[in-house]
């Protein structure tokens, strides 16, 4: 019987001490996984039409994250970049979207550059739970108050129309030209820009999104002239803007001319050439900007890649360190609270500028400039030098 409670006294002995070893070894797998956790990489997306269209994005994105695990990354995790090239196309860009939703380590994505492609693939970021921030698409549908992971940090069309059609205004202009181009960005721009001057006083006396020939537009030219045109709005890609400008200077058109960001180019001076002196641009990102962090970053862009960086590079440095701010602050790498930590910032100081995002994820922050073209180069405007 001794024998009997001794047996039983020692098995529940062995019992506790298999449950407390198993409890312990628990608990050290658990800490290892959760260490294992907190080192793995912070995994960010990046869709763009890279090989069709970098405009030194890729740059700008690159120098954001190196300077970032350069520095300890983000509480000791490194930020990791897929990059995606998305083609230009709706298409290749809907597919990068799900690959992205479809891979739980992937918790925001930078792009896409087209709102065309930007559109549709957010419905897919949206339903899918992860952050999306473009840096490039303007057009004023990408944001809604239904949205709750989507976000840009660039100023829409409505904003960038806003502010061109109060330049119209204070110039003097009364009737006004808009020669766009008939996809989503020039559509959303020149209708912003319409209703905007309209709300000034300008009133459009006519639209057109192509023309055959010079001789087209020589009838063109007598036609706005009857109707007493003194401006024209341009919202189209930099190349096409520039070519129309160039084509109406043999015709003899020789009026104001305000146009879009998409215009922010070397082309419109090679190509416009003289006609497009004088010509007025709203537009994001100076270089010249005299802040401290813009000459920093100024400065280290051209240290690594020889050249001073784009309004692209900028938006792309600009959207990966939003980013990380915002997962610092919400100390999360949850999609969702990075998204309701990103609708809180507030004079975010950006290398393009202050960013303030809204509720509906519009970055409505200090970021448009104007810039003139003046002896055939784009310079900022600036009022001191008697600038208008």
């Amino acid at each position: 019987m001794l024998k009997k409670i001794k047996f039983i006294k020692n098995n529940k002995f062995l019992t506790l001490m298999l449950i407390s070893c198993i409890s312990l070894l628990v608990l050290y797998i658990s800490f290892l996984w959760n260490s294992n956790e907190q080192q793995q990489d912070i995994v960010i997306g990046v869709a763009w039409p890279f090989a069709k269209n970098n405009s030194m994005f890729r740059e700008g994105v690159e120098l954001a994250i190196h300077e970032i695990n350069e520095n300890g990354g983000v509480k000791g995790q490194k930020i990791k970049v897929v990059e995606k090239d998305d083609e230009g196309s709706v298409n290749q860009g809907m597919a990068i979207a799900q690959s992205f939703v479809n891979d739980c380590k992937t918790i925001a994505v930078i792009g896409h550059r087209e709102s065309f492609i930007s559109i549709p693939a957010s419905r897919i970021y949206e339903s899918g739970g992860i952050v999306m921030l473009s840096p490039a698409s303007t057009e004023p549908q990408l944001t809604n108050n239904e949205n709750k992971y989507i976000f840009r940090n660039i100023p829409s069309d409505d904003e960038i129309a806003k502010q061109l059609a109060t330049y119209a205004s204070q110039k003097g202009y009364k009737k006004t030209v808009i020669y766009y181009a008939d996809n989503s960005y020039g559509l959303g721009l020149a209708n912003a820009f319409e209703d905007h001057a309209k709300r000034l006083g300008i009133s459009t006396v006519d639209r057109i999104s192509i023309y055959s020939n010079l001789r087209e537009l020589e009838r063109l030219h007598k036609k706005w002239q009857a109707l007493d045109f003194d401006s024209v709005f341009i919202a189209q890609p930099a190349k096409e803007g520039a070519e129309f400008i160039a084509d109406t200077a043999k015709v003899g058109i020789a009026v104001a001319y305000i146009g879009g960001n998409a215009m922010d180019s070397p082309l419109l001076c090679s190509v416009g050439g003289k006609a497009a002196e004088g010509m007025v641009i709203g537009t994001i990102f100076n270089p010249q900007d005299s802040r401290q962090v813009v000459k920093d970053f100024v400065n280290k862009f051209n240290q690594n890649y020889n050249t001073i960086p784009s309004a692209y590079s900028a938006q792309g440095y600009d959207a990966v360190k939003l980013l990380v701010a915002a997962i610092e602050q919400a100390e999360s790498t949850e999609p969702l609270v990075i998204a309701e930590k990103l609708r809180t910032i507030k004079d975010w100081p950006g290398v393009s500028g202050y960013h303030t995002f809204n509720e509906y994820g519009d970055d409505i922050g200090n970021l448009v400039i104007m810039k003139v073209v003046r002896n055939g180069v784009l310079e900022v405007v600036d009022e001191s030098n008697g600038d208008e």
